[in-house]
């Protein structure tokens, strides 16, 4: 209901106070800027997720206080932030659907998953810290753990974790073999794999929870329990960065070494009009999908559509610009 709400209030602050005016003549030469099919399986199995990962949240952090687990709690903790990030998820996939045709979105509305995604992994960078600065803190003042409460607390966490990584990874995969994508990283739906390694990282953090109890209980090793607390704040900083550093790629277009951008290239250097490429730049719009700008140096007359069609045996290139640039003889 609260991430419903958030659409509805985004949708209007936003809403376009105009419209495109365009005549017949031109209607001809216009197309869509929808360019992301969108991933209807991912937005509702990311909404259960959320479900899930809340109620679950609620009961390890109490289980946590309780029961005086650092690592419960921790979990607690980091289960929270997941919540939250995965409901960011969840509206972006809502805000991308209800302002796909949003004018204003010079190229479709994809990047408002992409910056989700982004935002995601700075949550992700939030929880390590959080979980580096509780453990140090428990491992300088010991407190005693009711181990046989919050074992059982903890893998009940476990299960829902890996509940909802089921549901995220079936929408991925889904998807993906619904509109004949591979694994290729261009093609991953960053908002979708940003819920994901919230979920995992909840789950191997609730694996080292786990562990620490069980050592903790059979071993007198209670060391463990924050101990493995900051390995997993570790383990949660290192897909953080991954997340970081591929979503900021495509928020700040920093992706010319494209595979496509080489094919473009190519195509050009092939064609039987000579021609050099004087400018060039390429931008992702959706998973898979970039536009291009190409201007051109030839000494002879040449259309742009001829180009344009050489260029469109890649399908990846949704938005084509080309420009020609005649020298005189």
């Amino acid at each position: 209901m609260l991430i419903y709400t958030g659409v509805q209030y985004i949708s209007r602050f936003i809403q376009p106070r105009y419209s495109m005016l365009i005549s017949p003549a031109a209607g001809d030469w216009t197309h869509s800027h929808v360019f992301n099919e969108g991933n209807p399986l991912a937005e509702r199995n990311t909404l259960w997720a959320v479900v899930l990962t809340a109620v679950m949240m609620v009961a390890e952090i109490a289980g946590g206080w309780t029961f005086n687990s650092m690592a419960l709690l921790a979990d607690g903790w980091h289960m929270s932030s997941h919540a939250l990030a995965l409901g960011l998820s969840a509206l972006a996939y809502a805000a991308a659907r209800r302002l796909a045709h949003d004018p204003r979105f010079a190229f479709g509305t994809w990047k408002i998953e992409v910056l989700a995604g982004y935002t995601s992994a700075l949550f992700l960078v939030l929880v390590a810290g959080v979980m580096v600065f509780q453990s140090v803190e428990r491992l300088m003042t010991p407190q005693p753990i009711l181990y046989d409460e919050a074992i059982a607390i903890g893998a009940v966490g476990l299960l829902v974790n890996l509940a909802c990584a089921w549901l995220l990874k079936d929408g991925h995969h889904r998807h993906d073999d619904a509109h004949g994508h591979d694994s290729h990283p261009h093609h991953q739906d960053l908002n979708l794999r940003s819920a994901y390694l919230h979920v995992i990282a909840d789950a191997a953090t609730s694996v080292l929870a786990i562990a620490a109890l069980l050592g903790g209980k059979f071993w007198g090793a209670g060391w463990l329990d924050p101990a493995m607390g900051i390995a997993g704040a570790g383990l949660v900083a290192a897909w953080a960065y991954g997340l970081l550093r591929d979503s900021g790629r495509v928020l700040l277009d920093a992706e010319m070494n494209a595979p496509v951008v080489a094919e473009i290239r190519e195509v050009i250097t092939a064609s039987p009009v000579k021609a050099h490429i004087s400018d060039l730049h390429v931008w992702r719009v959706g998973k898979g999908k970039y536009a291009c700008i190409v201007s051109l140096v030839t000494s002879l007359e040449a259309d742009p559509e001829y180009f344009k069609q050489r260029l469109r045996i890649h399908e990846e290139l949704a938005h084509i610009t080309v420009e020609i640039n005649v020298l005189v003889k």
